[in-house]
């Protein structure tokens, strides 16, 4: 599954549980607040598939899921760019992680799992969107 067929997929799935909390009359700060890991795990476990193993994408006491991709991760499938004859498929717009390369396909990608920028609630409230591809929308370019 490539970038664009996941962001899409999970936007979709992110959409029908906000929804499911406007129509249980949540507000902005409740919706950040039921994204938080450990909530998340116990009432939404297909939203991601490191719930079922009780595990985190990042090392982090409180980590809210609400901004799952984050928006300063870019990506385009058929690749940015080339270094040393391999395709760049994703980077950081602020520099943050490390890349790595695939061994199967020598495609570089970006690593964010030393980043934790987009799982803190003062990050999820300062861009602060129902609409989780609006808070995405500069990714795939």
């Amino acid at each position: 599954m490539g970038y664009s067929e996941w962001l899409e997929t999970h936007t979709t799935k992110h959409k029908k549980i906000v929804d499911k909390l406007l129509t249980q009359g949540f507000s902005q700060d409740e919706i950040i607040e039921y994204f938080d890991f450990e909530n998340m795990k116990e009432k939404e476990l297909e939203f991601c598939p490191l719930y079922a193993k009780d595990q985190k994408c990042h090392d982090m006491k409180e980590l809210n899921c609400y901004i799952c991709a984050c928006p300063n991760f870019r990506f385009n499938d058929k690749g940015l760019a080339e270094y040393d004859s391999h395709p760049i498929l994703s980077k950081c717009s602020i520099n943050n992680g490390s890349t790595i390369a695939s061994k199967k396909t020598g495609a570089i990608h970006q690593n964010c799992t030393s980043c934790s920028v987009p799982h803190h609630k003062s990050f999820v409230k300062k861009h602060f969107s129902l609409d989780l591809k609006e808070i995405l929308k500069e990714c795939s370019v």
